[in-house]
């Protein structure tokens, strides 16, 4: 099942993508009625894809992002893989939906875009054992880190570089019924391919990083973990579009703007 939020005439709801593929003009959305975290129904009615705007699949009290969770990415970054997952967090804030714009800090020469798997935590859980975290996985999409790489870098620590407005696209939709063990993960700017991987080559898996991270942390419905991106991270300028593709879910395309 793919869940999604959209906007229709100023309301927005969570509904149910139906059709082939993901071509917008094949699919329509079935509205539901509250959210999907807990037993839903279906209102009845049901829009074009066309006729709404996707929002943002969720709106998570927050992102976590698993850092250098990649080889090959790590060794393009001048260092070793962690033996622990390497956890940052991105603010809500930084959410922005399919379509919506990564605005270019003033202060930032270096923005990178990277393409990642993400989870989507369907209910409130803390330490949850390896073998049960698909218990709390209510699905996955596409995310994609936005990195202020100069901020990164000058900091010491990521906070700054990585959590400015709109540095968390997520999107299209949450894909409920999606085994992430192998999983292509792609990243094109301007339609060229820029990064090209599989979720087969994470060091730590997803069970692993859930299991991870709810040892210290509580994650509550709606959360997200962004799950590590592999090697061929690179510049975004104005004017680029950048799409992160998720094998088995679909592209998540956002254009690039210059802050006014």
């Amino acid at each position: 099942m793919r869940i999604a939020r959209f906007a229709l005439e100023g309301e927005v709801s969570f509904g149910v993508i139906e059709g082939p593929g993901t071509d917008p003009a094949d699919l329509v959305v079935a509205a539901l009625q509250g959210h999907p975290f807990a037993p839903f129904a279906f209102t009845g009615a049901r829009h074009r894809l066309t006729d709404v705007r996707l929002l943002a699949p969720v709106l998570p009290s927050k992102v976590v992002g698993i850092g250098k969770n990649y080889a090959d990415h790590a060794a393009e970054m001048g260092s070793e893989a962690p033996a622990n997952p390497l956890v940052f967090l991105k603010p809500s804030t930084s959410v922005v939906g399919p379509g919506d714009p990564i605005v270019l800090p003033r202060d930032s020469n270096d923005v990178n875009h990277e393409a990642e798997l993400a989870v989507v935590i369907g209910r409130l859980c803390r330490d949850v054992p390896r073998e049960r975290a698909h218990d709390v996985i209510l699905g996955y999409t596409c995310g994609n880190d936005v990195t202020a790489r100069d901020q990164q870098k000058a900091d010491g620590q990521w906070t700054r570089g990585k959590g400015h407005d709109s540095f968390a696209p997520l999107g299209p939709w949450v894909e409920t019924e999606l085994n992430p063990a192998d999983l292509g993960v792609q990243c094109f700017v301007d339609g060229q391919v820029r990064q090209d991987g599989r979720t087969s080559a994470l060091i730590h898996d997803v069970p692993s990083i859930v299991a991870y991270v709810t040892s210290f942390m509580t994650l509550l419905p709606g959360d997200v973990i962004l799950t590590g991106t592999p090697a061929g991270v690179g510049p975004l300028g104005a004017g680029n579009a950048v799409t992160v593709f998720v094998e088995g879910i679909g592209p998540l395309t956002n254009p690039v703007v210059a802050r006014a």
